[in-house]
C-alpha cells in the first residue's frame, strides 16, 4: 500500500521557519521526481517545489524561490521542504506528491499519489 505522510506543519510568525517532511512507503519513489504543492482556502492547489530523483535539479514557484529549499534522502524515502522567511500568504495546507513520471512537474494531474496534507499557518 502506497503512502505519503507529511509532518512538520504548524503555526509560526511571519519571518519564521518550518521544515516539512514527507515519508514515502509502499512504492518506488527514489527513482522519480517528487514535489510539494499547497492549497489555500478558496484557491486551487498550486505547485511549490519539485526535485528530481538524483536531486541534481530542483524547481520552484516564483513566489517561494529564494526562501524555500526542497531536498530528499533516497535512503530514507523522504522528501523535505525547508521554508524560511515565511509570509502570511504562505498559509495553506501543504501536500507531498509523487512519483512524477512525465517531468511535467507543475501539473497536479501528473502525480500518482498524494499525502493527506499538513497545515502551515503564518501569522502577521
Amino acid at each position: 500500500q502506497v503512502q505519503l505522510v507529511e509532518s512538520g506543519g504548524g503555526l509560526v510568525q511571519a519571518g519564521g521557519s518550518l521544515r516539512l517532511s514527507c515519508a514515502a512507503s509502499g512504492g518506488t519513489f527514489n527513482a522519480y521526481l517528487m514535489a510539494w504543492f499547497r492549497q489555500a482556502p478558496g484557491k486551487e492547489r498550486e505547485f511549490v517545489a519539485g526535485i528530481t530523483w538524483s536531486a541534481s535539479s530542483t524547481f520552484y514557484a516564483a513566489s517561494v524561490k529564494g526562501r524555500f529549499t526542497i531536498s530528499r534522502d533516497n535512503a530514507k524515502n523522504t522528501v523535505y521542504l525547508q521554508m524560511n522567511s515565511l509570509k502570511p500568504e504562505d498559509t495553506a495546507v501543504y501536500y507531498c506528491a509523487g512519483p512524477n513520471y512525465s517531468g511535467r512537474y507543475r501539473s497536479v494531474d501528473e502525480y500518482a499519489y498524494w499525502g493527506q496534507g499538513t497545515q502551515v499557518t503564518v501569522s502577521s
